[in-house]
């Protein structure tokens, strides 16, 4: 069974989402606040956070940047509906998802599982260690170094980057990347992957020759440049 903690100031809303969450077979503990949110994460272990982005005092965003500062347990961010600012705010601190409040329980039910199996390394393609140049992914472990450097990455980030190393110097679209990793179809102004992807050049940081080793393809996708051996 799951452990979820689900962060909202809407007690009301939080004891309704975790009854559902619970005849769904997920083990669902409460806070309501930012502080209690990191104070529960640290206190005890968990498979995902549902966090609410707008509470009183401390926004969920403070609390997703501090324990991102220590965890990459993954973080599904429930958003106001039309607030792109928070979604993208968001994913560039380290959230795995989002969903945008009202939102259906059923629909957080299923990102849940989504991100939970990212986690896990469950469904998707078959995943073998990977090299392309300074890049090892390492698929037992979860893990990835560059340089011999290890570098910490989300759930969703690993994902990304093993789907662009199995496709080196292939362009791979959004659609894709968006079915493949996130689990969901790309909605029309959907800017989620262009975060992800964001985030995960910052993490690789530069190629040897000094350039980003993801390079965009206008109107196509991303593309992770193949490095020989030698480099």
């Amino acid at each position: 069974m799951s452990r979820i903690l689900l962060v909202d100031d809407d007690r009301e809303l939080a004891q309704l989402l975790r009854d559902f969450l619970a005849r769904e077979g997920f083990d669902v503990a409460l806070a309501h606040t930012a502080d209690a949110a990191v104070a529960t994460a640290r206190s005890e272990p968990f498979d995902a956070i549902v966090l609410d982005v707008m509470m009183p005092g401390r926004t969920g965003l403070d609390a997703l940047r501090e324990l991102r500062r220590e965890s990459a347990v993954p973080v599904l961010m429930l958003t106001a509906l039309g607030e792109d600012i928070d979604r993208i705010l968001g994913l560039e601190l380290g959230a795995d998802d989002y969903i945008p409040k009202p939102c259906n329980p059923r629909e957080l039910a299923a990102r849940l599982r989504a991100v939970l199996r990212r986690a896990r390394g469950e469904g998707g393609e078959a995943l073998t260690d990977l090299r392309n140049g300074p890049i090892w992914l390492r698929a037992a472990s979860r893990s990835v170094s560059v340089d011999g450097r290890p570098i910490t990455l989300t759930a969703t980030e690993f994902d990304l980057l093993a789907l662009l190393m199995r496709e080196a110097g292939r362009a791979v679209s959004k659609e894709r990347i968006s079915q493949s990793v996130l689990g969901r179809a790309l909605g029309p102004f959907d800017r989620s992957i262009d975060v992800h992807v964001s985030n995960l050049r910052r993490k690789l940081g530069d190629a040897p020759d000094g350039s980003s080793p993801i390079t965009t393809i206008p109107r196509n996708g991303y593309l992770l440049r193949r490095f020989g051996e030698e480099e």
